[in-house]
């Protein structure tokens, strides 16, 4: 049983996926044609949103908000410690300085009193990642941000789809980012990522930039980037985004078994669940667990044949790359518990209730011999 198993969502597609690829094909049309047009209208819709941009990965999302905001050096960038390391490498990569906090140990989001805390003069924008497919704290975070005429850029990498008081994310701060890489919840057949922002101006402005700063040809009205969604993966989202809310549903279904069959295995002293927030809407691009022994637990489930994943081992304060930030050890004590003792279990909406039942005999195994 593998972490995640794509060749269960794709067999019944396999069809149409093929036919919009062949269409793309015959088009001869590859790079920001109708595919990625309308594409972006129906995610537009999707999100509740005015505008969407599709760009070349979730990475280049981070990236390309941060430079639309003018972020360089001598500003600083507000960010959690405990994220896929494209959040800060955003940062760094365009000459800011982070400044990290902690994590709400009970969602793994960034803690909203610490990120309000850490803003400063130098605060050009904050980055809260909606981490695991939950949305974070938003509301002191805006608020605080808007004082202190700081951007919020949405890290919604894993989180397409996730609410926040009724509202989709992405569409809260003054940019969201999201990633389609083929393990997300809506995923591409390679790299591909979206922007998406209520602001007219600046949404023409992250279209120029994803395109070398060019408005028309050859006449570049800033230094951008080669940022751009292609035809194929256009295609392929197209026709797998009518079907996300279905998907959603059944990882969704899932983690309301999990939180049943624990209980009834006599586990929840020593398995930790994840938590949904009342005011929020969890879409389980992971389901993460907080165990003690958790290697040990890891290598158990390996040798009964169930995939797992450690998320995130290193905090971006103890990345070797990182430590000219001078952040010590112990700074951050939430996010080196969460790193030490979490692990991703099969979520997936094609997990069959035999599947399931395995995982959580294997773990009561485990810890109940």
């Amino acid at each position: 049983m593998p972490l995640l198993d794509l060749s269960a969502a794709y067999a019944p597609i396999r069809d149409e996926l093929l036919a919009a690829v062949t269409r793309v094909c015959d088009s001869q049309r590859y790079i920001l044609g109708p595919e990625v047009r309308a594409l972006e209208q129906e995610l537009a819709r999707y999100l509740d949103v005015p505008h969407a941009v599709g760009v070349s990965s979730g990475t280049d999302a981070v990236l390309l908000a941060l430079m639309g905001l003018g972020v360089g050096p001598g500003d600083e960038v507000v960010t959690t410690t405990y994220s896929f390391f494209a959040t800060i490498g955003a940062i760094v990569r365009l000459g800011a300085r982070p400044v990290l906090v902690d994590i709400d140990p009970k969602t793994f989001n960034l803690d909203p009193d610490a990120t309000v805390a850490a803003m400063g003069p130098r605060t050009k924008a904050v980055i809260p990642v909606h981490l695991f497919g939950q949305s974070a704290d938003l509301a002191p975070v805006l608020d605080a941000a808007a004082r202190a005429g700081a951007a919020v850029v949405e890290d919604a990498a894993q989180a397409i789809g996730a609410t926040y008081r009724s509202r989709p994310v992405g569409g809260w701060g003054t940019i969201g980012c999201f990633s389609f890489y083929p393990s997300k919840n809506l995923g591409a057949f390679g790299d591909a990522g979206l922007v998406t922002t209520r602001d007219e101006h600046l949404a023409q402005r992250l279209r120029l930039l994803r395109s070398h700063g060019m408005e028309r040809r050859y006449h570049h009205a800033f230094v951008g980037g080669n940022f751009r969604l292609d035809e194929l993966q256009a295609a392929v989202l197209r026709v797998k985004l009518p079907r996300l809310a279905a998907w959603t549903a059944a990882r969704r279904r899932n983690a309301d078994r999990y939180r049943a069959w624990f209980a009834e295995a006599g586990l929840n002293d020593v398995v930790t669940l994840p938590v949904e927030a009342a005011d929020r809407t969890h879409i389980y691009n992971q389901f993460v667990v907080r165990v003690p022994d958790r290697d040990k637990l890891q290598a158990h489930l390996g040798a009964h044949g169930i995939g797992t994943e450690i998320y995130y081992p290193v905090p971006f304060h103890r990345q070797a790359c990182l430590a000219g930030l001078d952040y010590v050890a112990g700074r951050f004590p939430h996010a080196e518990a969460a790193a030490a003792e979490t692990l991703a279990l099969p979520i997936y909406g094609e997990l069959s209730e035999t599947q399931q039942r395995t995982v959580v005999g294997a773990v009561r195994t485990f810890y109940r011999g």
